[in-house]
């Protein structure tokens, strides 16, 4: 159990480092520095770097990469860039000074719209295409039952048994129906606002 245990924290340590066991040795802070100034990685980044490094003994270069990091978020704190990060749903850490702010948080906050009301409609259709396979199903199921309650040779309590679950399996019908419909209408309502947004952004992004 306790190797058990040594083995599964190493998985998960491994599934957590932010750098190799090459890209510590090779100690290009520079590069790492602006990759993840580009990425939009708050200073804290260098954090987990050193931790990830420790095991090796080695230390980070905490100006190389600061500096390195400075180059690369002008390239993230841009129009383009807040727009795509946005829209693809990325978290953004607070990075870009104020006067890239200004330009990047608007296209930002477009792209995360945009972002929003894709995913309703995602989520609609799913629970659409959910509530159609049950109804599906239970009506296959429906129709199993039926089929037995007909065969020969059946008891009276048999009888009675599949009855009651003949019943059920309308019940569970009538509710997948139900929920059919409420999808479909908030599909409705979700591909309504999708167009509505993407009207408000045409001609400022390619959306």
């Amino acid at each position: 159990m306790i190797a058990a245990g040594l083995v599964a924290a190493a998985l998960l340590l491994g599934s957590c480092t932010t750098m190799s066991k090459d890209e510590c040795l090779a100690g290009a802070w520079g590069e790492k520095g602006y990759a993840d100034g580009m990425a939009g990685y708050p200073m804290t980044r260098l954090d987990d770097h050193a931790q990830a490094c420790a095991r090796y003994q080695v230390a980070p270069n905490p100006g190389a990469y600061e500096s390195a990091r400075e180059d690369g978020l002008r390239g993230y704190c841009t129009v383009e860039r807040g727009w795509s990060e946005g829209r693809s749903g990325n978290a953004y850490n607070g990075v870009c000074r104020p006067q890239e702010e200004a330009a990047f948080l608007p296209a930002y906050r477009d792209g995360q719209q945009l972002h929003a009301v894709e995913a309703a409609v995602e989520s609609a259709e799913s629970a659409l295409n959910s509530a159609e396979a049950r109804i599906v199903d239970r009506e296959e199921k429906l129709d199993a039952k039926q089929r037995e309650l007909r065969g020969e040779g059946l008891t009276d309590e048999e009888k009675e048994r599949i009855r009651d679950r003949i019943q059920e399996v309308r019940g569970e019908i009538r509710d997948a129906r139900r929920s059919a419909r409420e999808a479909r209408d908030a599909l409705d309502l979700a591909e309504w606002d999708l167009h509505r947004v993407r009207r408000e952004l045409v001609g400022r992004y390619p959306v």
